[in-house]
């Protein structure tokens, strides 16, 4: 945590342009992944028994985050580390603490699927994978951008939805992301969830991950996680978890604020993008297009 709080206080005095930089055509925060967080990631050694958490920004990690780590203690007793489980957050120290870790760690990543670490794959580690709508999820990362001094301002809504849509923003294209989970729907490695399923029923959605990776939980026990990881309930705990980028990370956790910040032509260029990329496919329906961004 003290960790978090000096980048914080770095990124305050750093200049917009300093604070991302590109590698492989991707932008990445250079407080939070430096080069050699992301050399150090590559070569990282998975566990089969890792609980391994991925998303696109703003997509509901944090708030999983929460959930899973509830499964975790609840179930099996393990109490995971206050730290942000992102494995390019991690310096080459970092990892190496993490390699000796007992089992079973808790990680995760903002990777698209083809930089995460080969080891995960040739170890048939399971990756639980969450997907929010990109309307809302363009929108909170929006604030996000705003509201962490780790990154730079996002300026206009304008501009910051014309670098969303062409995937000028820190870990590239949601649309890549989504295209590239799709072909991993019949993993049965691969659990996608939504953020907007774990809204309209969330005992439901914990059952199901913690099944995904083995943790069993009663009916009172999956109940008792439902209650304290209650979107106002997580950002009541962030002001202790998160220090001082806790508004920036809990923000509202609604479906459709989108509405209040979209132009026609904006929603219309989005419409026509998922249409490009996801119309048809498994994910494409799961996220549930027509019921949450018309």
């Amino acid at each position: 945590m003290e960790s978090i709080k000096s980048r914080i206080e770095m990124g305050k005095e750093m200049k917009d342009e300093d604070k991302m930089y590109k590698r492989d055509g991707i932008w990445y925060s250079t407080i939070m992944s430096p080069p050699e967080n992301l050399d150090a990631a590559k070569v990282m050694q998975a566990r089969e028994d890792d609980v391994f958490l991925v998303a696109y920004p703003k997509c509901g990690f944090n708030w999983m985050v929460g959930v899973v780590k509830k499964i975790m203690n609840i179930s099996s007793g393990i109490t995971v580390p206050d730290r942000p489980p992102l494995i390019e957050f991690h310096s080459p120290e970092v990892h190496q603490i993490v390699a000796q870790m007992p089992s079973r760690r808790f990680l995760g990543t903002h990777f698209h699927p083809k930089y995460i670490p080969v080891s995960f794959k040739d170890k048939k580690t399971k990756l639980l994978v969450v997907f929010r709508n990109p309307k809302d999820t363009a929108v909170s990362y929006y604030h996000f951008m705003n509201k962490n001094p780790v990154l730079p301002n996002a300026e206009s809504w304008d501009k910051f939805f014309s670098d969303f849509m062409t995937g000028e923003v820190g870990w590239g294209s949601y649309f890549d992301h989504a295209v590239a989970w799709n072909k991993q729907m019949d993993d049965p490695n691969v659990l996608i969830v939504t953020f907007e399923e774990m809204k309209e029923n969330a005992p439901a959605g914990i059952k199901k991950v913690a099944e995904f990776f083995n943790f069993p939980l009663t009916d009172e026990q999956i109940s008792t996680i439902a209650k304290e990881t209650t979107f106002s309930a997580m950002q009541e705990n962030s002001k202790k978890s998160h220090a001082q980028i806790a508004n920036a990370i809990f923000r509202k956790g609604e479906v459709g604020d989108w509405k209040n910040h979209f132009s026609e032509a904006q929603s219309k260029q989005m419409d026509e993008e998922f249409q490009k990329k996801l119309a048809g496919t498994k994910l494409g329906a799961k996220l549930k297009y027509d019921l949450y961004c018309q």
